[in-house]
Formats: C-alpha cells, structure tokens, sequence
C-alpha cells in the first residue's frame, strides 16, 4: 500500500494526461499528434522522474498501463488497444533510465 502511495503523484498526472488530453481531440490529425507524440512523451517524461525519485519498479508500468486501458472504451475503440502496450514499453524503458540515474545518485 506504501508503494502505490508513493507513486501516486505519478499515477494522477497519468490519469490527468490519459482523460483530459483526449478531450483535445478534434479531427484525425489531432487524434494520431496526441497519441502518437503529446501523451507518450510526458508518458517517457513521468516515468523517468518516477524512476529518479523512486527508482525502478514494475508496478508502476503496469499501473500506466491499468489506467490507460481503462480510457480505450470512453475515447477510443479496441483498435487503440496496441497503445496499452506501447505506453507501457514507453513507461518501462522511462522508468529503467530513471532507475538507473537513481542508482548513480545514491
């Protein structure tokens, strides 16, 4: 329970990204810029300060992952499903970089 405490403030700021920039979304430009550029990068962003502050942890990308896939049927269709998968790579290597900074901080 202190884990999921402590990720939190990471995990609002995704459930901020994954619901509100959706709601940007006006035609299929703006659908494939925000999908494919804004939310993985502040996804990679998120995930490496996590992994500095925190440090490395598994959960947190599935977390990631947990949160977006329950966006697909309130903005998308099941043919965005490949993204939980894509996010959740972009979580994990962002976190791993972090972990690794982290590692070299301590």
């Amino acid at each position: 329970m202190k884990k999921l405490r402590d990720m939190s403030v990471f995990l609002i700021a995704n459930i901020f990204v994954f619901y509100v920039l959706p709601l940007l979304i006006q035609d299929t430009g703006s659908a494939m810029f925000i999908l494919l550029i804004v939310i993985p990068v502040v996804c990679f962003i998120l995930s490496l300060i996590y992994g500095i502050v925190k440090s490395f942890d598994f959960i947190y990308t599935l977390m990631v992952m947990l949160i977006f896939a329950s966006t697909l049927f309130i903005f998308y269709n099941e043919s965005a499903a490949i993204y939980i998968l894509i996010y959740g790579i972009i979580s994990l290597i962002g976190s791993f970089i972090g972990g690794l900074f982290s590692k070299k901080k301590k």
